[in-house]
């Protein structure tokens, strides 16, 4: 009796939070309580938007790590213009897959991804300039659509700060760049040194950039040098010591320490120097949002027609253990939508359909079940008896079949992550999250509820109760 008021109690807890989280009349106590916006993220092709292959041009050999940091770049420019759930991918050898659902800026956005990113080491000397601020630079260059490294001649360290003023204009005061991200050989994060400092990022030079940058930095210890990218400010550290074995790193100190996430954020940065490369633009396609619209409805009336015939089958075929099942069915429902909201995972068709097809996972869990209470039955056993075993001697198949599932669909998850197959790894994740929640309600929602109907339909007409 210990045991199933244990699992009530859990089975109507873990129902309370899941009908919190699902509904979306509750969104201001979602809100409020996980500390952000709990709503269904909905993929490219239920809401419509653009999707881009972006590949380096032809003869060009690229690295996998290099391609991923110029994913994640990439992917934090598209967030910075407003567009939201954008997602870009490796796949293959030399291409990333971007996803903008419900893009509008078509334009914009695909000028962002063209476009190859400056990185500069740049003498600011006493000023004092926030991250984000807009600079200009003496060095000038074009987007580059070759491999070639791209190395400034260095100015005199006497330039300074001159003024260029025009007619038009008022005057612009034109900062020195030292070296550029793509004079460096490697950049690291590394973990604090002593107690209550913060992560550094550790960077080697190449050889033809060593002498310049020991010569700039010998001669301006205590003044700051400005990491920028695309004329605008990153990071503005000070040169404490000058650098002449082309080997030093960038730290934050005091309140300002960096975090591990800054500092990693600050190698990508860098480390995109190492990609002086504009990547070409192999195929793009749009999806309109009236059509998304259109296939989300679909696929909800087609969902609603397949469990209404579903839970009719159960009922007329199963009785009172297919009412049951109807029961653990919903709860299964409501838990899966729950962890799409939590995790968050994006819906796309192929989502939907992994979903539908754990659906029938769970039902082939109580069928499992039911077949053999049903054979238990037969054999004139107690409908306590009958329950019992039948449980115990569905659960190997059930459980078998599950983990084979399981297992299929983290291959699929791999095989779409590696080769940027969205459209696999939307489907084998919502499969495998729906075969495991299966699992939970079989494991507890079912047997549960099958327990506590014993006494009630002990005495009742098994045949006519039963299906037997």
């Amino acid at each position: 009796m210990r045991n199933k008021l244990l699992r009530i109690l859990l089975i109507l807890a873990i129902l309370m939070v899941v009908v919190i989280i699902d509904f979306p009349v509750l969104k201001d106590l979602k809100t409020n309580i996980f500390k952000r916006d709990v709503s269904p993220v909905l993929g490219l092709d239920l809401r419509g938007g653009l999707q881009v292959v972006l590949q380096a041009p032809k003869g060009y050999n690229i690295d996998q790590e290099t391609l991923q940091v110029a994913a994640t770049i990439l992917e934090n420019r598209s967030n910075a213009l407003g567009v939201s759930e954008v997602v870009f991918q490796v796949a293959g050898d030399n291409y990333i897959v971007g996803e903008f659902p419900g893009l509008e800026n078509i334009s914009e956005v695909i000028g962002v991804i063209k476009q190859t990113g400056m990185l500069e080491f740049v003498d600011v000397g006493d000023a004092l300039l926030a991250p984000g601020s807009k600079i200009t630079t003496d060095y000038q260059v074009g987007i580059k659509t070759a491999p070639e490294s791209i190395t400034p001649t260095p100015a005199p360290l006497n330039v300074g700060q001159p003024e260029v003023a025009s007619p038009e204009t008022s005057p612009v005061t034109v900062f020195h760049t030292v070296i550029t991200g793509a004079d460096l050989e490697t950049v690291v994060v590394t973990p604090p040194k002593n107690p209550g400092d913060g992560y550094a990022v550790a960077f080697t030079l190449k050889s033809d950039a060593k002498g310049v940058f020991g010569a700039f930095t010998k001669a301006n210890i205590g003044k700051m040098l400005a990491i920028v990218l695309d004329k605008e400010i990153v990071s503005t550290p000070v040169i404490r010591q000058a650098i002449e074995t082309g080997e030093g790193a960038i730290s934050g100190q005091g309140d300002n320490a960096y975090t591990y996430e800054e500092a990693n954020n600050l190698r990508i940065t860098l480390f995109y120097g190492k990609l002086p490369v504009a990547l070409e633009i192999a195929e793009s396609r749009v999806v309109g949002p009236t059509l998304g619209q259109a296939s989300l409805q679909k696929s909800l009336f087609a969902a609603a027609i397949g469990f209404a015939i579903v839970s009719l089958f159960m009922l007329i075929y199963y009785r009172a253990p297919g009412f049951v099942a109807i029961i653990s069915i919903l709860l299964f429902g409501l838990i899966t939508f729950a962890l799409y909201l939590l995790i968050p995972v994006t819906l796309t068709l192929p989502g939907i359909a992994g979903f539908l097809l754990s659906v029938g996972s769970a039902l082939d869990a109580n069928i499992l079940q039911f077949e053999r209470i049903k054979e238990e039955l037969r054999k004139r056993r107690t409908l306590f008896q009958a329950v019992d075993l039948g449980w115990s001697r569905a659960w190997p198949s059930i459980r078998d079949s599950n983990l084979a599932t399981i297992i299929t669909s983290s291959i699929l998850f791999w095989f779409g992550s590696a080769f940027g197959a969205t459209i696999v790894k939307g489907f084998a994740l919502t499969l495998a999250l729906g075969v495991g929640v299966s699992l939970f309600t079989a494991l507890f929602v079912t047997r549960t509820l099958l327990n506590l109907g014993v006494k009630f339909f002990e005495k009742l007409d098994k045949k006519r109760w039963f299906g037997i």
